[in-house]
């Protein structure tokens, strides 16, 4: 058994087509692997930044309101950062951190037209994205799978070889095992080899490392046992490499996207910017209405400043932060509509995951990365509660006309990012598994035909 693997070892790399496919795989997945912890590394300068800069603008803001001591417009015009740190993987699946905001400065004004500034972007399970190790992973290397293996048995057959390989080898089923075998584990390496270089530069836990392993491990014995199955049924190279590139097209393009189009279309979501625009016009309508219609249903939901002095001049910046405050509570259904609607196209995607194992794999390195849209939503939640934080925080110097002066900006809420560290989702590399089980279940009752 060891004398046939190392002879199919130097058969495969006797091959110049081979090498050159392989180098090619290697060198894509080197140049993905590099621009994700650039672009990571780009975001964690982003996010170091912040404490400088925040602490200049906080500065000058303190210098002018400590003048007169006015808590409104120290609310009003300090902004305050939050931010989305990158995790120890997110250099190999960006996910929605490529186009969905990872920094966002909030007011203690009406939080929701604040957090659509940047839109949530719905799982777009089908489409490629950027150029990352999971485009690589999901997209490419399945073409490098057919370009070594849709010749397998056809090849031979052509040549003449077949039949004489047949009666030559001890045990046929050996031989052809050891062919896949040298021919799939080069392919995994050349793939999963700069990963671990960009696991260990990003300080990726070892599990965490194993686990995408373990996922992209999986997903080519997909494509590996499909590609072994075309071969064995193809009676010419050209049926088999033009059988397994439409069967990709249909996997890993056509089938995703129509399933995304399915669900968006079954599960429609009102878009965050329309959000944002019903909460303007809420705003706005404010300063249209007696003070009594904004107040009143603010003092419901707030009544531990229903006994405030009551507003009797044109503007009190109790009454400004009031209907910021009436407009977040009278679009709250919606952001909770909108949430829930985004949550379940997550969770319909990842169904289809299940039946189609690139759209599987890329949902998979994503919730692994933290960088899926169930993460950005868990980020959004965080600005939420910190909002919160402000509002207690300034509250008392706005509706008590409290002093608000220097040593009051120095003690003011500070944003803490929660830790995610999401679970793999085992389900989908169970799929994966089942398919590639069933793939080999089918090969080995196929007789080859000499």
């Amino acid at each position: 058994m060891t004398a046939t693997w190392i002879r199919e070892i130097r058969h495969a790399f006797r091959a110049p087509g081979n090498l050159a496919a392989l180098l090619a795989l290697l060198v894509l997945s080197a140049v993905a692997v590099t621009a994700g912890v650039l672009e990571v590394q780009r975001q964690e300068a982003r996010i170091a930044g912040i404490a400088a800069r925040q602490a200049e603008d906080v500065g000058a803001i303190s210098r002018w309101v400590s003048r007169e001591g006015d808590g409104g417009n120290a609310a009003y015009y300090t902004f305050h950062p939050t931010w989305d740190p990158p995790s120890d993987l997110a250099f190999a699946a960006l996910g929605v951190r490529d186009i969905a905001p990872y920094i966002l400065r909030v007011r203690a004004l009406g939080l929701e037209a604040q957090l659509y500034e940047g839109e949530v972007t719905n799982p777009e399970i089908a489409q490629p994205g950027r150029f990352d190790f999971a485009f690589v992973a999901v997209y490419l290397a399945p073409l490098f799978v057919i370009l070594l293996l849709h010749d397998l048995f056809a090849g031979e057959r052509e040549a003449g070889r077949l039949a004489v390989l047949q009666v030559a080898a001890v045990r046929p089923a050996g031989l052809w095992r050891a062919r896949v075998g040298v021919r799939g584990l080069a392919l995994f390496m050349a793939l999963i080899a700069p990963f671990l270089v960009g696991a260990a530069v990003s300080g990726t836990t070892p599990l965490r490392t194993l686990t995408v392993v373990a996922f992209v491990g999986a997903y080519l014995a997909v494509w590996i046992s499909l590609a072994t199955l075309v071969a064995r049924l193809a009676r010419v190279t050209t049926t088999a490499a033009m059988t397994l590139c439409a069967i990709w097209l249909v996997l890993a393009v056509i089938s995703p996207a129509l399933a995304h189009l399915a669900i968006n279309r079954a599960v429609p979501v009102r878009q965050g910017q329309e959000l944002s625009i019903i909460h303007r016009d809420a705003v706005h309508r404010a300063w249209d209405i007696p003070k009594a219609a904004t107040m009143d249903p603010f003092f419901r939901s707030h009544p531990e400043w229903a006994s405030t002095a009551p507003v009797t001049t044109p503007f009190h910046w109790k009454w400004y932060f009031a209907f910021h405050q009436v407009a977040d509570e009278s679009v709250a259904g919606l952001a909770r509509s909108y949430d829930a609607g985004v949550l379940k196209r997550v969770t319909l995607s990842e169904g289809v995951g299940h039946v189609l194992p690139g759209a599987g794999l890329q949902l998979a390195l994503h919730r692994l990365a933290a960088s899926d849209p169930r993460a950005q939503l868990d980020y959004r939640q965080d600005i939420r509660g910190f909002h919160a934080q402000l509002r207690r925080y300034y509250y008392p110097y706005i509706f008590n006309e409290q002093p608000f002066r220097e040593p009051e900006f120095a003690a003011a809420p500070a944003f803490a990012p929660t830790p995610r560290n999401p679970p793999p989702p085992l389900s989908q590399l169970l799929a994966l598994l089942a398919l590639t089980g069933l793939m080999i279940a089918i090969i080995r009752r196929i007789r080859l035909k000499l």
